[in-house]
Protein backbone atom coordinates (compact mmCIF):
# COMPACT_ATOMS: atom_id res chain seq x y z
CA UNK A 1 0.00 0.00 0.00
CA UNK A 2 1.33 3.22 -1.10
CA UNK A 3 1.60 5.73 2.14
CA UNK A 4 -0.08 9.06 1.90
CA UNK A 5 1.03 12.04 3.38
CA UNK A 6 -1.08 14.14 6.27
CA UNK A 7 -1.37 17.26 8.21
CA UNK A 8 -2.04 16.64 11.57
CA UNK A 9 -3.84 19.39 13.30
CA UNK A 10 -4.04 20.51 17.04
CA UNK A 11 -7.46 21.42 17.79
CA UNK A 12 -7.83 25.12 20.23
CA UNK A 13 -6.27 27.63 18.62
CA UNK A 14 -5.43 26.11 15.47
CA UNK A 15 -9.02 24.39 14.37
CA UNK A 16 -11.28 26.20 17.16
CA UNK A 17 -11.00 29.34 19.11
CA UNK A 18 -9.33 28.13 22.41
CA UNK A 19 -11.37 29.33 25.41
CA UNK A 20 -9.53 27.23 27.90
CA UNK A 21 -10.39 23.82 28.33
CA UNK A 22 -13.04 23.98 25.45
CA UNK A 23 -15.20 20.92 25.55
CA UNK A 24 -18.97 22.39 25.01
CA UNK A 25 -20.90 22.92 21.81
CA UNK A 26 -22.12 26.06 22.64
CA UNK A 27 -18.37 26.67 22.71
CA UNK A 28 -17.18 25.79 19.22
CA UNK A 29 -16.06 28.72 16.86
CA UNK A 30 -13.87 27.69 14.38
CA UNK A 31 -11.14 30.40 14.06
CA UNK A 32 -11.71 32.79 10.98
CA UNK A 33 -10.81 30.66 7.79
CA UNK A 34 -10.01 27.50 9.54
CA UNK A 35 -12.63 25.24 7.98
CA UNK A 36 -11.99 26.56 4.49
CA UNK A 37 -8.31 25.64 4.65
CA UNK A 38 -9.13 22.21 6.04
CA UNK A 39 -11.18 22.16 2.77
CA UNK A 40 -8.38 23.54 0.60
CA UNK A 41 -5.95 20.64 1.88
CA UNK A 42 -8.18 18.24 1.53
CA UNK A 43 -8.70 19.12 -1.85
CA UNK A 44 -4.92 19.11 -2.45
CA UNK A 45 -4.61 15.35 -1.25
CA UNK A 46 -3.82 15.97 2.36
CA UNK A 47 -5.16 13.35 5.23
CA UNK A 48 -6.43 15.24 7.75
CA UNK A 49 -5.55 14.19 11.03
CA UNK A 50 -6.51 16.07 14.41
CA UNK A 51 -4.01 15.13 17.42
CA UNK A 52 -5.39 16.98 20.70
CA UNK A 53 -4.30 17.00 24.20
CA UNK A 54 -7.17 16.84 26.59
CA UNK A 55 -5.59 17.28 30.30
CA UNK A 56 -9.27 18.60 30.82
CA UNK A 57 -10.66 14.88 31.24
CA UNK A 58 -7.41 14.52 33.53
CA UNK A 59 -8.41 17.01 35.49
CA UNK A 60 -12.24 16.27 35.93
CA UNK A 61 -13.79 19.53 34.51
CA UNK A 62 -15.71 17.64 31.94
CA UNK A 63 -16.35 13.93 31.07
CA UNK A 64 -15.37 11.84 28.11
CA UNK A 65 -19.08 12.18 26.87
CA UNK A 66 -18.45 15.50 26.66
CA UNK A 67 -15.12 15.24 24.68
CA UNK A 68 -17.28 12.92 22.03
CA UNK A 69 -20.30 15.33 21.92
CA UNK A 70 -18.08 18.20 21.21
CA UNK A 71 -16.28 16.36 18.12
CA UNK A 72 -19.16 14.68 16.84
CA UNK A 73 -20.27 18.42 16.30
CA UNK A 74 -16.94 18.92 15.34
CA UNK A 75 -17.03 16.74 12.57
CA UNK A 76 -20.89 17.91 11.83
CA UNK A 77 -19.59 21.24 11.33
CA UNK A 78 -16.86 20.16 8.40
CA UNK A 79 -18.65 17.98 6.87
CA UNK A 80 -21.66 20.90 5.90
CA UNK A 81 -19.11 21.91 3.81
CA UNK A 82 -17.31 18.35 2.67
CA UNK A 83 -14.75 17.79 5.02
CA UNK A 84 -13.63 14.48 5.91
CA UNK A 85 -10.91 14.27 9.28
CA UNK A 86 -9.28 10.73 8.64
CA UNK A 87 -8.72 10.40 12.42
CA UNK A 88 -9.31 12.43 15.58
CA UNK A 89 -7.01 11.20 17.90
CA UNK A 90 -6.81 12.86 22.13
CA UNK A 91 -4.36 12.55 24.95
CA UNK A 92 -6.71 12.17 28.27
CA UNK A 93 -3.32 11.55 30.96
CA UNK A 94 -1.28 13.15 33.01
CA UNK A 95 0.73 12.23 35.70
CA UNK A 96 -0.58 13.50 38.18
CA UNK A 97 -4.55 13.37 37.49
CA UNK A 98 -7.13 13.96 39.76
CA UNK A 99 -9.04 11.68 38.02
CA UNK A 100 -7.52 8.59 38.68
CA UNK A 101 -8.04 6.26 35.39
CA UNK A 102 -6.33 9.11 33.26
CA UNK A 103 -3.20 9.26 35.59
CA UNK A 104 -0.18 8.14 33.81
CA UNK A 105 2.74 9.46 32.15
CA UNK A 106 2.39 8.44 28.51
CA UNK A 107 3.95 8.74 25.35
CA UNK A 108 0.64 9.90 23.63
CA UNK A 109 0.37 13.16 25.27
CA UNK A 110 2.00 16.28 22.95
CA UNK A 111 5.16 16.62 23.45
CA UNK A 112 5.25 12.92 22.89
CA UNK A 113 4.92 11.61 19.47
CA UNK A 114 2.19 8.64 20.64
CA UNK A 115 -0.46 10.15 18.40
CA UNK A 116 1.28 10.82 15.36
CA UNK A 117 2.45 7.10 15.39
CA UNK A 118 -0.80 5.86 15.45
CA UNK A 119 -1.66 7.48 13.01
CA UNK A 120 0.67 6.79 11.16
CA UNK A 121 0.58 3.11 11.56
CA UNK A 122 -3.23 2.81 11.24
CA UNK A 123 -3.79 5.54 8.20
CA UNK A 124 -0.62 4.15 6.28
CA UNK A 125 1.19 7.76 6.78
CA UNK A 126 4.44 8.58 5.62
CA UNK A 127 5.64 10.94 8.46
CA UNK A 128 8.54 12.05 6.52
CA UNK A 129 5.86 13.93 3.73
CA UNK A 130 3.63 14.85 6.60
CA UNK A 131 3.15 18.31 8.64
CA UNK A 132 2.23 19.29 12.12
CA UNK A 133 0.64 22.65 12.34
CA UNK A 134 0.40 23.29 15.79
CA UNK A 135 0.47 26.85 18.27
CA UNK A 136 2.89 25.78 21.16
CA UNK A 137 6.11 24.20 20.84
CA UNK A 138 4.78 20.84 22.24
CA UNK A 139 3.21 20.10 18.87
CA UNK A 140 6.73 21.03 17.15
CA UNK A 141 8.33 19.26 19.52
CA UNK A 142 6.02 15.90 18.67
CA UNK A 143 6.46 16.41 14.98
CA UNK A 144 10.13 16.08 15.43
CA UNK A 145 10.01 12.97 17.55
CA UNK A 146 7.84 11.53 15.44
CA UNK A 147 9.85 12.28 12.21
CA UNK A 148 6.98 14.72 11.00
CA UNK A 149 9.26 16.07 7.52
CA UNK A 150 7.80 19.37 8.29
CA UNK A 151 6.64 21.44 11.68
CA UNK A 152 4.65 24.58 11.90
CA UNK A 153 3.52 27.24 14.00
CA UNK A 154 0.37 29.47 14.01
CA UNK A 155 -0.45 32.57 16.10
CA UNK A 156 -3.81 32.27 16.03
CA UNK A 157 -3.85 29.70 19.44
CA UNK A 158 -1.87 30.20 22.52
CA UNK A 159 0.35 32.83 22.41
CA UNK A 160 4.10 31.66 21.11
CA UNK A 161 6.54 31.77 23.79
CA UNK A 162 10.20 34.12 22.81
CA UNK A 163 12.15 31.72 20.87
CA UNK A 164 9.44 28.90 19.62
CA UNK A 165 9.20 30.24 16.27
CA UNK A 166 13.25 29.07 16.03
CA UNK A 167 12.19 25.58 16.43
CA UNK A 168 9.66 25.91 13.76
CA UNK A 169 10.14 25.44 10.53
CA UNK A 170 7.75 28.01 10.00
CA UNK A 171 5.40 30.26 11.09
CA UNK A 172 2.12 31.56 10.20
CA UNK A 173 -0.75 33.71 11.25
CA UNK A 174 -3.42 30.91 11.43
CA UNK A 175 -4.60 27.56 9.33
CA UNK A 176 -5.96 30.12 6.48
CA UNK A 177 -2.78 31.53 5.86
CA UNK A 178 -0.37 28.22 5.96
CA UNK A 179 -2.97 26.80 3.69
CA UNK A 180 -2.81 29.19 1.25
CA UNK A 181 1.43 29.19 0.96
CA UNK A 182 1.05 25.16 1.46
CA UNK A 183 -1.01 24.62 -1.67
CA UNK A 184 0.32 26.99 -3.81
CA UNK A 185 3.62 26.02 -3.46
CA UNK A 186 5.75 28.67 -1.47
CA UNK A 187 8.20 28.26 -0.20
CA UNK A 188 7.08 25.88 2.98
CA UNK A 189 10.18 27.19 5.34
CA UNK A 190 9.40 30.70 5.07
CA UNK A 191 6.22 30.57 6.28
CA UNK A 192 5.74 34.93 5.97
CA UNK A 193 1.98 34.53 6.61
Amino acid sequence: MTRQRAVFLDRDGVINVDFGYVHKVEQFRFIPGSDEAMARLQAAGWRLVVVTNQSGLARGLYSIDDYERFTTHLRAQLAAIGVQLDAVLHCPHLPDAAVHAYRRACDCRKPGPGMLLQAARELSLDLSASVIVGDRLSDVQAGRAAGVGHCVLVRSGHALEPGDSRHADAVYDDLAAFARAWVSGQDHRRGAG
